[in-house]
């Protein structure tokens, strides 16, 4: 479909997160909704009435906010999976709570968990945000949560991370309990890392993801592989009902779930707890 133009023919440009503009792309724009579950038939009427509506200079976050809300009135579940972006923004604003979601898909693939665990390395105490342990194999992870959607990670992260970890490692390889364990350092963000952050790690055997970094490995597609979906994906709970489920370790709508005697403190009206459970259902099913 190629860049679409305005009512003079200009092609409409359009601002992205970190301040950059670029020509709209029809074919971008249609892979977010399609990416979502929605079928065929939806997404062309969403993309009809973003390209109607499009001028020069729009932003992205504008673009995403419109085209969620389209998608929304013509389907809940393809709807919920393209606000994940933004609804992984909304964990914060303290890094917590994603440690605690970036714990929970390691629990996902079998690892035994611990998280803001204090460590002894060889030299200095380290604190360690996620250790995942499984058989014979323990990765220590950092994560760098950000709110900003057009930040990128710089190579000061990794650099740092390499540095610790290696003196966990050193630590660790003297102590009996860990005979025979190999280690693994990761940095995990919701952002993006620079190009000097990613060639560092490749060159140090750090293990880098982002959000949508490596590709098809990256957070967004972890998270759906193993259906660890925010409870910030959720309309009816209110940002205090939100913040209340965080500071008690509910980070996902299946933990929600699971726990959903919880709600019942929130004194939610039948329709909004009917509306609720059955949001909770639609995301948990996908």
């Amino acid at each position: 479909m190629g860049h679409p133009t305005d009512e003079n023919g200009n092609i409409i440009i359009v601002t992205k997160a970190s301040g950059e503009k670029e020509p709209f792309k029809t074919d971008k724009l249609r892979s977010s909704p399609e990416r979502s579950g929605a079928g065929s038939d939806i997404t062309d009427e969403i993309v009809a009435e973003i390209l109607g509506w499009a001028f020069d200079g729009v932003t992205t976050k504008e673009i995403y906010s419109r085209a969620f809300a389209l998608l929304r009135r013509r389907k809940t579940g393809p709807a919920m999976r393209y606000k994940l972006k933004q609804a992984i923004m909304e964990l914060g604003p303290t890094g917590y709570p994603f440690e605690h979601f970036v714990g929970m898909i390691f629990r996902k693939q079998g690892y035994q968990v611990e998280t803001g665990q204090i460590i002894m390395g060889h030299c200095v105490s380290h604190e360690m945000d996620v250790i995942a342990t499984g058989s014979g194999h323990q990765i220590l992870v950092e994560c760098k949560y950000g709110q900003d959607q057009g930040k990128h990670v710089g190579v000061q992260v990794p650099l740092y991370v390499r540095s610790r970890v290696d003196d966990i490692i050193r630590k660790r390889r003297e102590m009996p309990e860990y005979e025979g364990i190999s280690f693994q350092g990761w940095v995990f963000t919701n952002t993006r890392f620079s190009t000097d952050s990613i060639d560092y790690a490749k060159c140090s055997g750090l293990q880098l993801v982002g959000w949508d970094y490596p590709a098809g490995k990256g957070l967004k597609d972890l998270i759906e592989q193993y259906d660890v979906f925010p409870i910030t994906l959720l309309g009816q709970l209110s940002k205090n009902n939100i913040q209340t489920l965080l500071d008690q370790g509910i980070v996902t709508c299946a933990l929600l779930l699971k726990n959903k005697e919880l709600i019942n403190t929130f004194e939610l009206s039948k329709k909004n707890y009917s509306a609720l459970m059955q949001e909770l259902e639609v995301i948990c099913s996908v």
